[in-house]
């Protein structure tokens, strides 16, 4: 008998334990971090964004090679490298293009150039999540000119276009047909 009642010491003992700890966790979970802040609705509607493949969503703006070519090397170069064909070490970045061909074989590069099926990809990404070390911090300008720079670099668009919410959405992307439409209306319905 004393075996058992130690035994249901012990495991009554392990009990309020897990139960303060599990009190803690709620009060600490329920109060403030000290760090971080609210974000504002400007702050919000930086990144607030729904760009679909048809062009519904884009915002207002354009940006043309030229000026994406300085945006580039202001704000992206110095991780994605120079010349967009291999990221600069250690940047955890990814390469932009290249790879045209490679998705499937032992030799695989996802980039822009051979894996998005869509240039309202490229925009969207870069708007809500570059530059790395300030996302959402390009302006709709900004970003369609990145956007012309690395589609003119990748050899898809011309070197004298302007992107903006039409021209995007018109953008054959080398990689269009690699994908398989999800036939699911009921789990996704983009009508």
């Amino acid at each position: 008998m004393k075996k058992l009642g130690m035994r249901h010491d012990a495991l009554a003992g392990l009990a309020a334990a897990l139960l303060a700890s599990a009190c803690v966790s709620t009060v600490a979970m329920s109060e403030p971090f000290g760090f971080g802040t609210t974000p504002t609705d400007q702050e919000i509607a930086a990144i607030n964004i729904d760009v679909m493949p048809d062009g519904r969503g884009y915002p207002p703006g354009s940006g043309s090679v030229a000026q994406g070519e300085k945006v580039y090397a202001d704000k992206c170069a110095a991780c994605h490298g120079a010349d967009m064909t291999e990221s600069v070490k250690g940047s955890g970045a990814d390469t932009l293009i290249g790879g045209r061909g490679s998705i499937g074989t032992e030799k695989t590069k996802k980039t822009v150039e051979s894996y998005w099926p869509y240039a309202s990809t490229l925009f969207d990404y870069v708007k809500r999540a570059m530059p790395f070390n300030e996302p959402g911090s390009l302006t709709n300008d900004e970003v369609y000119a990145v956007s012309a720079y690395i589609l003119n670099k990748a050899k898809i668009i011309d070197a004298n276009a302007t992107m903006n919410a039409e021209t995007m959405s018109k953008v054959e992307m080398p990689n269009k047909d690699g994908f398989i439409p999800d036939p699911r209306p009921d789990i996704h319905n983009y009508r």
